[in-house]
Order: C-alpha cells, then sequence, then structure tokens
C-alpha cells in the first residue's frame, strides 16, 4: 500500500495563481486521482464540464465564488462540493486569503480527455492530471 507524504506531492502545472498537486494517482498505479489546490484570491477555473466525470472539492480554508449550472453562490471553508458529471462549473477564489482545497476525480486524465471548456482553455498541465 503506498503511503505518500503529502509534502512530497507533485506540482503540475496549472494557472496563474492556481497551484495543483497530485498527491495520488497513476504513479501509485490508481485509476482516479487526488489532488491539493492552492488558488489564490482572483483566480480560479472558467466555465467547463466534465462529460462523464464526477468531481469532489473539500475546501479546506478560504472562500469560492462558484458558479454551478444555473446556480451562483459563495462556498467558505470546511463545505464539500459534488459535482456531477456534465454539469458546467467555474469558480474564483475571493476573499483575502488563498483557497486551500482536496480534489478527487474517479478517473485519470478526465480533465485532458473528457473536458469541454465554455470560456477559456485547459490548464496548462492537463494532459499530467
Amino acid at each position: 500500500m503506498p503511503i505518500i507524504p503529502n509534502t512530497d506531492a507533485q506540482e503540475i502545472p496549472w494557472r496563474p495563481g492556481y497551484r495543483n498537486f497530485v498527491l495520488a494517482g497513476r504513479e501509485q498505479g490508481l485509476a482516479c486521482i487526488a489532488g491539493y489546490s492552492v488558488i489564490e484570491p482572483g483566480a480560479g477555473a472558467p466555465l467547463h464540464a466534465h462529460k462523464d466525470v464526477d468531481e469532489v472539492f473539500i475546501l479546506l480554508e478560504g472562500t469560492l465564488d462558484l458558479r454551478l449550472g444555473d446556480e451562483q453562490r459563495l462556498v467558505e471553508a470546511n463545505h464539500t462540493i459534488a459535482i456531477p458529471a456534465g454539469v458546467p462549473h467555474a469558480f474564483v477564489a475571493v476573499g483575502p486569503a488563498p483557497v486551500r482545497m482536496f480534489t478527487f476525480m474517479p478517473r485519470n486524465r478526465a480533465i485532458a480527455e473528457a473536458t469541454t471548456y465554455f470560456e477559456g482553455g485547459p490548464p496548462a498541465g492537463a494532459d499530467q492530471h
């Protein structure tokens, strides 16, 4: 059973102001991927949807201005966001502090292979996630 120190997580290029780390994934022989993100205020992800892959965010610190389908709201730390497959979503970190969150997707390479962008484009390291 691989035990991975979170401090050794591999950082992959993502977006300006948005740091993304792989905690466990392909390198550990997994089909899923667990990550950790640090998002500076004003940074985030443009409107997109994952065709056939759910996504989960577990907010540890900070606040996200989240658009999920037709709903838009502020989501603060100590909340989990469940994003069903196919639901358009976008988010921006707001407030004085960065957002720190764990992320989970049930399939590797879903960002590169199963994501449609309605605004903007894929992050720099999409093929590594």
